[in-house]
């Protein structure tokens, strides 16, 4: 029987997983000259007496990239299901090297979470999701609507998430009327918790997504016609996963055709302490 709930030891595995791996692969990508004088500048910090003024000198020009690791992770804990350890820590290593290894212009195309979705799914017998997990009450709807606003906020993109829900509502209260089903039908597929949970998460992605807002607006509307499509006509529950796989190598086109800066993260620089 598939165990449904929330297992601290799963989780923890996803974001330890998804922390060493970013940790690895950072270092290990990064050029030896840089690394022979990044340690020569931290053994003389730590043979200094104030050293804390030579490591916050040091730190100030590394790039501390904490956030990606664990908006992963938390993406994999909320989506995907496991009984085992072991898968989770496969879809988290998978998710966090496709940052690494799968770019194009120093820019990754697929979104990591749901690459380890999609490989966990197809290369594992042990992996599920369910559009269904959590439910289609109000509240859960809230919740995702609140805390996804606050990501939206720092990040900026709520056109995305807007073309994507509005468009995908359309096409379903077309076929509802077309099927002449009742109203609570259209909303509660539209009120699934693994839905918005996708809209307001992942689908948002600002690293992994098209720069410009027009090319943004179009890859939201392409998402959610294939989405549509796999759900109604291949009958694919995890049709949202699919369509954001199948359509990710797409950003790389629209980039092309609307050049707009990258978003970056604000880097993190510890403050230099003050000389008495």
């Amino acid at each position: 029987m598939r165990d449904w709930s929330l297992q601290p030891a799963i989780v923890a595995t996803a974001i330890l997983t998804a922390l060493l791996t970013q940790g690895l692969l950072s270092w290990s990508l990064t050029p030896k000259e840089t690394l022979r004088v990044r340690l020569a500048h931290a053994l003389r910090a730590i043979r200094l007496r104030s050293g804390h003024e030579e490591t916050g000198r040091w730190l100030s020009g590394v790039e501390v990239n904490w956030r990606s690791p664990l908006i992963t992770a938390l993406g994999l804990s909320l989506l995907l299901r496991t009984d085992h350890i072991a898968t989770m820590a496969f879809a988290a290593a998978i998710a966090i090297a496709s940052k690494f290894l799968l770019k194009t212009h120093n820019k990754h195309f697929f979104n990591p979470a749901n690459l380890g979705i999609i490989a966990a799914l197809t290369l594992t017998n042990d992996a599920w999701v369910s559009p269904g997990q959590w439910g289609d009450e109000i509240w859960y709807a809230l919740i995702f609507i609140g805390a996804g606003g606050m990501v939206l906020k720092r990040v900026g993109r709520w056109d995305t998430t807007g073309m994507f829900l509005a468009s995908y509502a359309l096409l379903e209260a077309c076929r509802n009327l077309y099927l002449g089903w009742t109203w609570d039908v259209w909303a509660h597929r539209m009120t699934s918790g693994s839905l918005l949970l996708f809209a307001l998460f992942m689908v948002t992605d600002p690293r992994s997504i098209p720069n410009a807002r027009p090319a943004r607006l179009i890859w939201a509307l392409a998402i959610a016609i294939l989405t549509f499509i796999l759900r109604n006509q291949f009958y694919l529950s995890t049709a949202v996963f699919w369509a954001l796989f199948l359509l990710a190598p797409l950003t790389i086109v629209l980039d092309k055709l609307w050049e707009s800066p990258r978003f970056e993260w604000k880097q993190f620089k510890p403050p230099l302490s003050s000389a008495n």
